[in-house]
């Protein structure tokens, strides 16, 4: 079954070659005891160790069950190991860390048996050599005698054919020897055992065949065998492998022999995974925090839809790119830049007209809204002329709010107007709208005073939180007198010192007491010889029009509740929807409009078409506007003309805005007030299907687009945490480099350490690939250990920083490790560590097994 055909080995020893066999030819009976005898340095180890695939020959042939095994790769030799061969070690080479159960069990791990098959083998093979009742101890705490039948079982477990012993009896006393040669003795008769020894004695004594070398060659051969018939079944060699659970049964008691020095490696490689859970649990806790005020707080705020509506953000970028671009010229020349025309270009481009009429009659009609909306109001572009004729200063227009104007500030407001709307430009106005819902309205204010209008003609005096109203609101009432702070203006911008005005307060009835006068739009207007005059700049008229203009009445005073959008009151007027449609209906009785309307292609402020889009000329007038005009005072023509230039660009629509018609089926803005933040949500994925709907039916003019602009806010919030998190996170991550690194450097000295458990791992059959398992099994525990350490110090920490935290801010878990989180961070540690032994597992695969057994 064995036999070897001029086996030759050869060692390289600096620039000299060494010897070690010869010319080894021999062969063996399946079963018999054979004696290596010979001196030191003849070369016995070295055949036992070609015999075992421990070492492999230079030259000749080594044939297993008459198969030759020069073409053998590494996995066959493993196989080969595992399955063929028993070692038995003068050292007895133990793996010390293993209890004497496991060590026996070790090579039926390689070989695939069941975890009770293992056991059970295992028993039988330790109570053949009388330790069945030893089993939980480790071999440090056994004799030498015992340490070697613990060997020799580990080696029979297995069943192997062949039992290579090299010294077995060498570091045992005489008694032990005997007892020891028995076991082996009995183990001949049904296998082939070869034993290298020093000892001829027990040679003589137990063995069949003794063969003795010199200088690496056979020089006797007491029973030689030769091998005639060579039609034996060739043999099969069964594939080795170690599982990752064994992997990490060795290294983990490896490493539990190490304490110490495992909790301390572990805790390094820690460091940089609490640094990072740390951030990630303030940004987690931040994150969270904005998430419970857009859903608690800020799903208040409605979607906001506008008739007219621009990209702001791509404004932005627009005005930011002027600067970014540069342009080099070769001339002394100055150039232009255009920046104006670029700005008007983008805001041409990024305005967009939506229908809100036709989206007004589908909501109205759209069930599927109303499930996810509290409310939804509708605004329009109406402008209320509202006065107070028992202003401190006298007659006082309250709505158009005057203040900014007396300021300086009229043409900015015009403009803000112009771009962002009237719902933005209304910020700046003390005379407002209520909710026209009720739960809405509720959900706002709460009634200090008085009572809610019931009629058209009745409003209501809102106050702040802490029943005060601040002095812009009162200035722009006519509650304190607007020269004043035109005075205290002036005298700023001069540099001088002004006097504050003294804290004023006001009793409940003398505010319920307050009225104010409504002039209608179209009242403001006056037929001189048949050409309509704006005589808003007439104060006489003015005067008159407001004495004979209906009576607003204050019947309550309110205040926003708590968590109210309205928290940050002002101040100010509110009037109902009633006074919207009455005022409408009104305006439609009067003579402007129904001219207007009965003439549309005819501006009745010129009394020329639409659209002509030229200055006031006499060339371009009819005889009979040159005899109208003929007839005006000196005054009226200049406020013709006036009026005139005023309105050359003005269009049918915007005739009737500026009067007051507008209609009430075509809002300029629309408020939807979500149920939830959820709902919120949806009613976004409403508008988009309304949209797509649109879009498929052929009507992209009926399309909506509108900002969120509170949503954008929170956006830009939480990309700004995000960002700076992972620029902290990229420092951090310095220490997760550095701790592998280490734990690399660690994972070698483990190698060196474990070099001799290398080597019994690779005599029992371990495969090099088995070899890596091991040492990366071991980093993998590091890694998940310095994981969990970090978690879990992590989410200690976290419970101090967040009451830190909340004591100075009130916002309490703001530092909360998400799970997500802290299992990816593992995972990250694990990964990490095993990439840092990568290296050093390899090293240790690549070990000769024969110089790593030699180790101590």
């Amino acid at each position: 079954m064995l036999e070897l055909k001029n086996i030759k080995k050869d060692y390289k020893s600096g620039n000299e070659t060494v010897h070690a066999l010869k010319g080894v030819s021999l062969s063996f009976r399946k079963n018999e005891f054979v004696s290596i005898l010979g001196q030191s340095g003849c070369g016995k180890t070295t055949m036992l160790n070609i015999i075992g695939g421990l070492d492999h020959y230079t030259s000749g042939d080594l044939l297993i069950d008459h198969r030759s095994t020069k073409d053998f790769k590494d996995k066959d030799w493993d196989s080969y190991r595992n399955h063929t061969i028993g070692f038995v070690f003068q050292s007895y080479n133990l793996i010390p860390h293993q209890s004497v159960l496991a060590n026996v069990e070790l090579a039926l791990t390689l070989s695939g048996v069941s975890r009770d098959e293992r056991r059970k083998r295992a028993l039988e093979a330790l109570e053949k050599v009388g330790l069945k009742d030893q089993i939980h101890k480790r071999p440090n705490q056994m004799s030498g005698g015992q340490m070697q039948r613990v060997a020799i079982a580990r080696a029979l477990v297995n069943n192997p054919d062949i039992l290579l012993a090299d010294e077995p009896t060498g570091a045992l006393d005489s008694a032990t020897s005997v007892a020891i040669m028995e076991i082996l003795n009995e183990i001949a008769k049904d296998k082939l055992v070869i034993m290298v020894t020093h000892n001829p004695e027990l040679a003589q004594k137990y063995s069949t065949r003794i063969i003795r070398l010199l200088d690496g060659e056979v020089v006797d051969d007491s029973n030689p065998y030769t091998i005639e018939e060579k039609t034996a079944e060739i043999m099969k060699l069964k594939k080795t492998s170690m599982s990752f659970i064994t992997a990490l049964s060795l290294s983990l008691n490896n490493l539990m022999t190490k304490k110490a020095r495992t909790f301390l490696t572990a805790f390094a490689g820690s460091i940089g995974i609490i640094g990072i859970a740390l951030i990630l649990s303030l940004s987690n806790g931040v994150q969270s925090y904005i998430s419970s005020v857009e859903k608690e707080t800020l799903s208040s705020y409605p979607i906001t839809i506008q008739d007219n509506s621009m990209d702001m953000s791509v404004m932005m970028q627009t005005m930011m790119g002027m600067n970014a671009e540069s342009k080099e010229h070769a001339d002394d020349k100055i150039y232009s830049k255009q920046m104006i025309n670029d700005i008007m270009e983008t805001m041409s481009d990024q305005m967009d007209k939506n229908n809100l009429a036709a989206f007004k009659e589908y909501l109205d009609n759209d069930s599927a809204f109303k499930e996810h909306t509290k409310a939804i109001e509708y605004g329009y572009n109406l402008k209320l002329n509202v006065f107070n004729e028992q202003g401190k200063n006298g007659l006082v227009q309250v709505s158009p709010n005057q203040v900014m104007e007396k300021l300086g500030f009229g043409n900015m407001a015009q403009m803000q107007e112009s771009f962002m709307g009237a719902q933005v430009s209304s910020n700046n106005e003390v005379w407002n709208k209520l909710p026209e819902n009720k739960t809405l309205r509720e959900e706002e204010y709460t009634l200090l005073k008085g009572n809610w209008p019931k009629n058209y003609n009745e409003v209501v005096l809102a106050v702040d939180g802490d029943s005060e109203i601040t002095d812009y609101a009162l200035y722009s009432l006519g509650l304190l007198n607007q020269d004043d702070l035109s005075d205290n203006f002036e005298a700023l911008q001069k540099g001088k010192e002004i006097k504050k005005d003294e804290q004023v307060s006001y009793t409940i009835d003398e505010l319920l007491d307050m009225e104010f006068k409504l002039v209608l739009n179209s009242d403001l207007y006056k037929k001189i010889n048949g050409i309509w005059i704006d005589m808003s700049d007439d104060e006489a008229y003015v005067e008159n029009a407001v004495k004979n203009g209906e009576t607003m009445k204050v019947v309550g005073i309110i205040q926003p509740k708590e968590k109210a959008l309205s928290k940050s009151e002002m101040g100010g007027i509110y009037y109902t929807n009633a006074l919207e449609k009455h005022v409408v209906e009104e305006v439609e009785k009067s003579d402007i409009v129904k001219e207007q309307k009965e003439n549309k292609d005819t501006n009745v402020f010129t009394g020329t078409p639409f659209s002509k889009n030229e200055k006031f000329s006499l060339s371009s007038l009819s005889d009979e506007q040159k005899m109208q005009m003929a007839m005006l005072s000196q005054e009226d023509l200049a406020a013709y003309m006036s009026s005139y230039n005023d309105n050359v660009n003005a269009t049918y629509e915007s005739n009737l805005e500026k009067l007051g018609a507008v209609d009430m089926n075509s809002p300029s803005y629309i408020n939807i007030y979500a149920k939830s933040f959820d709902d919120k949500e949806a009613v976004a994925d409403l508008i988009n299907t309304y949209n797509e709907k649109q879009e498929a039916d052929g009507k992209e003019s009926n399309v909506i687009s509108y900002n969120d602009i509170v949503g954008t806010m929170m956006d830009s919030v939480t990309s700004i945490i995000d960002m700076i998190s992972y620029v902290l996170m990229a420092f951090v991550s310095v220490s997760l480099i550095v701790s592998s690194i280490m734990i690399g450097i660690i994972t070698y000295i483990s190698v060196l350490e474990r070099t001799k458990e290398i080597g019994i791992l690779r005599a029992i059959g371990a495969s090099k690939k088995d070899i890596s398992r091991v040492f990366n099994a071991e980093t993998f525990i590091i890694g998940l250990i310095s994981g969990l350490i970090g978690i879990g110090i992590t989410v200690a920490l976290n419970i101090p920083i967040s009451m830190i935290i909340e004591d100075m801010s009130g916002v309490a878990n703001v530092s909360s490790l998400p799970v997500a989180g802290g299992i990816v961070l593992v995972l990250i540690s694990l990964v990490l560590t095993i990439i840092a032994g990568l290296i050093p597992s390899r090293i240790a695969s690549k070990k000769d097994p024969v110089e790593a057994l030699r180790s101590e």
